[in-house]
């Protein structure tokens, strides 16, 4: 289980991508995202950054895609799912304010990351 997520396209805002890819996605309807963090790496000397994005304003009926299957869950229950690599970890920064970065490093051949 992950987040929805996608790539922005030539001519579109980063607000006007997270608003199509969580309609695409979801079937959702959201409105006012917000950042609130993001993940980043390097690899190959290319600095990679995947912004995360959050709103509390949305309507229509979850639906899922292509893409997989979505469903509401409580939080308390995320870590009893199937998460993808390092989901738990990446929720806090969605929800611990003190917390606005999640970065990979390599330490040798291992990747590892470290929450700021």
């Amino acid at each position: 289980m992950t987040f929805p997520g996608g790539h922005v396209e030539a001519g579109e805002s980063f607000t006007e991508a997270v608003i199509r890819e969580v309609k695409e996605e979801t079937g959702l309807r959201i409105a006012s995202p917000q950042i609130c963090g993001m993940k980043d790496w390097v690899e190959d000397g290319i600095r990679y950054v995947v912004l995360f994005y959050k709103t509390e304003k949305f309507e229509g009926d979850l639906i899922s895609s292509e893409e997989g299957e979505v469903w509401w869950e409580e939080l308390k229950e995320m870590p009893n799912l199937d998460l993808s690599l390092d989901m738990e970890d990446m929720l806090r920064i969605f929800l611990e304010e003190d917390l606005s970065e999640f970065f990979y490093y390599q330490d040798g051949e291992d990747w590892k990351y470290d929450l700021k």
